[in-house]
């Protein structure tokens, strides 16, 4: 039996899969990973990412971190993948208890997932740091500056940056999600980037699944680990 094989029967047995996500699931609708830098970025940033969208630099350097945001973190015309879709599917057709993500651009929502944890937000709302009232993405995509709210203070996206927590009840609800589920399937993501990827220790049932271009640290506990791309392998698969 290969891959594919083993994967679609760890599909077809399981009842309550949860799906884990990370950048790889978007780079097919277009979104490139903003940690894979190159010589016209370094040319175009006196930062690297890790510092331009951290919290203290936000508040140090709005304009500076407005400019990098708008360019490489808002991508208002991608449109969910394939990956997308079939997790989307998996839910609708009662296999699934819903997504955990790392991507904060909304495309599974789009897709038409409705258990979405997004564990480091969205970029499509957006929040005043004065006042607090909720702005739509339009408030930062439709000024060159700042933006700001009506009260005068400055609207940040309600993305977590570096220095900043997660939520609290997304991670509480990730982990009661993930013990549930008998099958774990990881997407995209090199599991890097903690607490979030430290939350599939709190796996414990029957199959966990990764499939990711790259290693990751968590694939010598892996049932089944695919290194290939995401759209060729899922396309092959029956939902």
């Amino acid at each position: 039996m290969n891959q594919i094989e083993q994967l679609q029967k760890i599909i077809d047995q399981a009842q309550n899969i949860v799906f884990f996500t990370g950048a790889g699931v978007s780079t097919d609708s277009g979104i490139p990973d903003f940690r894979s830098t190159d010589g016209l970025y370094a040319m175009e940033y006196d930062f690297p990412p890790e510092t331009i969208i951290s919290h203290s630099f936000f508040l140090e350097n709005p304009k500076e971190f407005y400019r990098f945001y708008r360019n490489k973190m808002i991508y208002e015309q991608a449109q969910p993948s394939i990956t997308h879709n079939f997790i989307a599917a998996c839910e609708s057709k009662g296999k699934s208890l819903g997504v955990i993500t790392q991507n904060i651009d909304g495309l599974h929502t789009l897709a038409g997932s409705k258990t979405v944890i997004e564990l480091h937000g969205s970029t499509l709302r957006n929040t005043c740091t004065k006042c607090k009232k909720k702005h739509p993405l339009f408030s930062i995509t439709s000024c060159q500056d700042v933006p700001r709210c009506s009260c005068g203070g400055i609207i940040k996206p309600d993305v977590v940056l570096y220095e900043e927590a997660l939520n609290e009840k997304d991670l509480f609800d990730s982990i009661k999600m993930i013990r549930s589920a008998d099958v774990l399937i990881v997407l995209g993501t090199s599991l890097t980037v903690y607490p979030a990827a430290g939350l599939i220790r709190y796996f414990k049932g029957s199959h966990l699944v990764i499939i990711n271009k790259s290693t990751t640290d968590y694939d010598e506990r892996a049932d089944l680990c695919i290194k290939a791309p995401l759209k060729e392998v899922l396309s092959q698969i029956k939902v």
